[in-house]
């Protein structure tokens, strides 16, 4: 049985087009909805002069208003609330360790695409090993021009295994019953730039190589979701620009990032961070371990890669 949907509410517009994307998909996902929202006290009251009570009250009644709004649109979810004390990433992220999916809203650029991720979001997804959709209002699924019937578009690695992001990206193409795209950013190896005599043969014959090892590495998820028309895209350059790109019209754009902690904290990764902050649809961010495809255990740093060796 799947584990159910949890989403942040704190009674914003963008909060409440979360609310209402996670409800869908718990739909989808045939799984009950928890809407979670934290209280910080007494370090950050969410309004200056209240006291405790009145703070709790309103937040009791920022859980019920959601609740009876996503009553109405989905008479037959099973929906609960639960309101903590606590900083909202920390609360956020222990609330997402029982779920199948931790759903946080996002304000949009204004008539510029992308978003506005605060602090409390990229803290809550760098500290969950749980997939993390963030949306902006947009997104909303009962605002206007949304209902996209496009692609689901994955960021994919031939330099390491990203088994939970293809396997999320996959599930979610069939259970919206649309076409999926594979997306792969590649890089000349720096010595051609000292090359005086540059063969452009080698550029295509690399991107070939680069192409057959993406078909090989969809291989098997086509076998175990035959329904589901696959596509890939393979491009030089960086992976990030194209995945913005290829984020137009998409009802979901899933990226990877590696779970490992540093002296500075934990690490999103560059690609994640340029979807998460330019993309044009909801982006799902999936940690998974960074272990090299070849089974070394060599963490990957998270960013375009060089051609294979064996054309160097």
């Amino acid at each position: 049985m799947q584990k159910h949907v949890t989403v942040g509410v704190d009674g914003s517009p963008e909060s409440r087009a979360a609310a209402r994307w996670a409800a869908q998909e718990a739909v989808l996902r045939q799984v009950p909805l928890r809407l979670v929202h934290a209280v910080d006290w007494p370090l950050d009251p969410v309004f200056p002069g209240l006291g405790r009570q009145d703070v709790d009250r309103w937040a009791d009644q920022a859980l019920t208003e959601a609740a009876q709004e996503l009553h109405g649109r989905h008479p037959n979810l099973e929906i609960t609330t639960r309101c903590l004390t606590a900083r909202p990433a920390a609360a956020l992220a222990a609330e997402a360790a029982d779920a199948g999916l931790l759903v946080l809203g996002s304000r949009g650029l204004g008539g510029l695409v992308g978003f506005i991720v605060g602090s409390v979001a990229l803290s809550t997804v760098v500290a969950t090993d749980t997939p993390v959709v963030l949306l902006r209002v947009a997104d909303d699924p009962a605002g206007p021009g949304t209902g996209s019937s496009g692609e689901v578009v994955v960021g994919v690695d031939i330099h390491e295994a990203c088994d939970r992001v293809l396997t999320f990206a996959f599930e979610e193409a069939a259970r919206r019953d649309c076409p999926l795209r594979a997306v792969h950013g590649w890089k000349m190896p720096p010595a051609y730039s000292y090359v005086p005599f540059f063969d452009p043969d080698n550029e295509r014959d690399i991107g070939r190589s680069v192409t057959h090892m993406v078909d090989d590495m969809l291989l098997p998820w086509r076998h175990k979701f035959p329904h589901v028309n696959v596509s890939h895209s393979v491009f030089m350059g960086s992976a990030g620009d194209h995945l913005v790109r290829a984020a137009q019209g998409a009802q979901l754009v899933v990226v990877g990032r590696h779970v490992r902690r540093s002296a500075l904290g934990a690490h999103l990764g560059s690609v994640a961070h340029a979807v998460l902050h330019h993309a044009a649809a909801p982006v799902a961010v999936i940690a998974h371990d960074g272990r090299s495809a070849t089974g070394t255990g060599r963490p990957v740093e998270e960013e375009d890669h060089e051609a294979p060796a064996h054309h160097r």
